[in-house]
């Protein structure tokens, strides 16, 4: 059952899947379970092999297939929640601390005048004892604007802070920032000021990614000097040194709307730029075997020190571990497999961190170079070119479609759009990421330095083409929600047509069109839905009012947000988008408005048979003579109305407290809906409310 060159490929996938399930389900008594029973297994595997003929194992392979693929499904289980830190004895979380020590675990990031880093919690004081701790923080700290902190990876802290759980999203479509903190194992965070906060002048990071951060920090400071465009110095610290500059919308469009994002993310292709070009200048060295092994050391050593320039960030960490176990592979081993290879580096990392399996970066990694390893060379095999230039263009067509087409269900899924000119886009910067990326390394080097402008020059053209594409009609693909089964289902499809296609398999094709098929229906009929919703979203924000009123793919937006402030692009347009919306009519609750499907007038609205009436400033020390039926009251503007003097004659199903009310007035207008038996939708720190006025 099990062929030697196979073997991870073969257990990888129990393994991925024990990770994946038990994630779910953290459990103290689980890990002392998990363990006696991968106990069991492996003890049981090694008195079969130690027994092999004597007891004739050898009849009961099937079994033996069986256990082992069991083992390395229990085993991913028990190191998935052996790896969750809130299940530790000593996590800090476990009880309040008013003062903790932290250390920064991260590169600080500055925004204005708020400083965000992730932080490793060492002790906590209690009664004025210090305990041992463990587990990790984000923090935002606001950051004093005349004498600011100044804080490097490993800074050690002492903080007083209240620190919370990190808040699920409250709005359709919104992102899951709880699960992708988690994903980190990270589940608590704090905002505190500057003045809440002592540096202890002590740097107990680790000594390496300190050496390499400070390292990246004096490289980023010679393109500073060397590249005079801010653009081009931008594009050129975040591709080549994994820098997060500040690049503008209007490049990252260009780049995302081109299917070249992958440009700007030191990952593998960058580092196997390297190893291509390094393996091919060291070709002289394969002729005797201590040459190979000392090619072999020199490779890995000058990708490491590649890495150490980037700060040793955990996308070219993983790519550098990728590439050295291929080189490892290609340089010792007899029976060489590509597929086995890429399966053990998946599985020594995920060894490490279980928890990579929930990394964007980590599954279109591998998802990828397994399609250049098995797609690329049978497109490439289907035209046949004589001339060398145009077979060295087509060789990249192949590799750019091949690792397109199978990562093309997890890029819509993740990112909804898909870019139609990414054949060209990709044909065009081959070249360019070439040369940035080596003439990019070389110009650090003091005396190569003086060629920068070409560097500069060549950046500079490179986003101009990529503008130029990117502006074509109909680059992309926006907007394009699907499921987990659609995507689920259209991954399958794909999978079976590539198969059946490679194997020339006819029932992998037909079974392929077939699910195919089921997707297009459930896209069909998601489409269908979209043309006959009618729906209200309240949005849950935390200063401010946002409500849209749905019908079709119009929508009217009552919010006293701009398109442009971060409040709307986090938590409303995702919805906006999800529900396919093309047309946004947006109004304020001061503006009277009469549209097709909607009207707002003084202090009522009417959509379809829903009305609503608004409590808001101008009903301040005012007597109501208001009678009639409504769906709901919405309390907004933190209003000074007195809900007791509400007319009797005011009939109302439930009542919408938006986050424009200060706390104190929405507890007070929680208590009068619980004295009334009212259902209360509190528009802060809970679920948006969603009202379906079809189904």
């Amino acid at each position: 059952m099990f062929k030697a060159e196979y073997i991870f490929a073969r257990i990888l996938l129990p393994f991925i899947i024990g990770i994946g399930i038990f994630y779910f389900f953290p459990s103290e008594k689980m890990i002392f379970i998990l363990a006696i029973i991968s106990a069991v297994i492996i003890l049981s595997l090694s008195f079969i092999n130690i027994t092999y003929k004597k007891h004739n194992a050898y009849k009961f392979k099937g079994l033996t297939g069986i256990s082992i693929l069991l083992f390395f499904f229990f085993l991913g289980a028990f190191l998935s929640i052996l790896n969750n830190e809130t299940l530790k004895s000593d996590y800090f979380a476990r009880n309040n601390y008013k003062i903790l020590k932290i250390w920064v675990n991260d590169e600080p990031e500055q925004t204005n005048d708020i400083v965000r880093f992730k932080a490793r919690v060492v002790s906590g004081y209690k009664n004025s004892k210090q305990i041992k701790l463990s587990g990790q923080l984000l923090l935002a700290l606001k950051v004093d604007s005349i004498q600011p902190i100044y804080l490097k990876y490993g800074d050690e802290l002492l903080v007083s802070a209240k620190y919370l759980e990190v808040e699920p999203p409250y709005n359709p479509a919104e992102f899951d920032f709880k699960s992708w903190l988690a994903s980190q194992n990270i589940y608590q965070q704090t905002f505190i000021n500057q003045n809440h906060v002592v540096k202890t002048n002590r740097n107990i990071g680790n000594r390496i990614i300190k050496f390499a951060l400070d390292l990246r920090e004096k490289q980023v400071a010679k393109y500073r000097k060397m590249i005079k465009n801010d653009e081009a110095f931008a594009v050129a610290s975040t591709l080549i040194l994994g820098y997060r500059a500040d690049l503008s919308k209007e490049t990252l469009a260009a780049y995302s709307k081109t299917g070249t994002i992958h440009a700007l993310s030191v990952s593998g292709s960058h580092v196997a730029i390297i190893f291509f070009v390094l393996d091919i200048c060291l070709a002289f060295l394969d002729k005797k075997r201590w040459l190979r092994i000392f090619k072999f050391v020199l490779i890995c050593s000058l990708i490491c020190g590649y890495a150490l320039i980037t700060g040793l960030s955990p996308s070219v960490v993983r790519a550098a571990i990728m590439i050295n176990i291929f080189i490892v592979a290609r340089t010792f081993a007899k029976n060489k497999n590509s597929y086995n290879t890429l399966a053990f580096a998946a599985f020594c990392q995920l060894v490490y961190n279980p928890f990579l399996i929930w990394d964007v970066g980590f599954q279109l990694s591998y998802i990828s170079v397994f399609g250049l390893i098995y797609l690329q060379p049978k497109i490439y095999k289907c035209i046949y070119v004589k001339n060398k230039i145009l077979n060295k263009v087509w060789e990249l067509i192949a590799l750019s479609l091949a690792a397109q087409l199978v990562t093309f269900p997890l890029c819509i899924y993740y990112f909804h759009q898909f870019p139609v000119y990414f054949l060209l886009g990709n044909l065009f910067i081959s070249i360019p990421l070439l040369l940035i990326m080596l003439l990019g390394i070389a110009i650090l080097i003091p005396i190569v330095d003086k060629i920068s402008p070409l560097v500069e020059w060549i950046i500079v053209t490179t986003n101009t083409v990529l503008k130029w594409i990117a502006d074509l009609p109909f680059s992309t693909f926006s907007s394009v929600w699907i499921s987990l089964t659609e995507f689920i289902l259209l991954s399958a499809a794909l999978g079976l047509l590539v198969y059946g296609l490679a194997k020339k398999n006819k029932r992998c094709v037909t079974a392929s069109a077939s699910v195919y098929l089921i997707c297009s229906a459930l896209t069909f009929y998601h489409d269908w839905k979209v043309l006959h919703q009618k729906k209200i979203i309240f949005f849950t924000l935390r200063k401010n009012y946002a409500a849209a009123f749905i019908t079709g793919r119009e929508a009217v937006l009552v919010t006293d947000l701009t398109e442009i402030d971060k409040n709307y692009l986090f938590f409303v347009a995702p919805a906006l988008e999800q529900s396919q919306i093309k047309k946004i009519d947006v109004i304020s609750l001061k503006t009277d408005t009469t549209l097709r499907h909607f009207i707002k007038k003084d202090n009522q609205i009417i959509f379809d048979d829903h009305n609503i009436f608004l409590f808001n400033e101008k009903m301040n020390y005012k007597n109501l003579a208001v009678t009639g039926k409504f769906k709901s009251i919405w309390l907004t503007g933190n209003h000074k109305f007195k809900l007791e003097n509400l007319p009797d004659k005011l009939e109302y199903e439930n009542m919408i407290i938006d986050a424009t009310n200060k706390d104190y007035k929405i507890a007070t207008f929680k208590t009068f809906a619980d004295n009334n038996k009212v259902q209360a939708h509190i528009l802060k720190k809970n679920p948006a409310y969603l009202v379906h006025l079809t189904q």
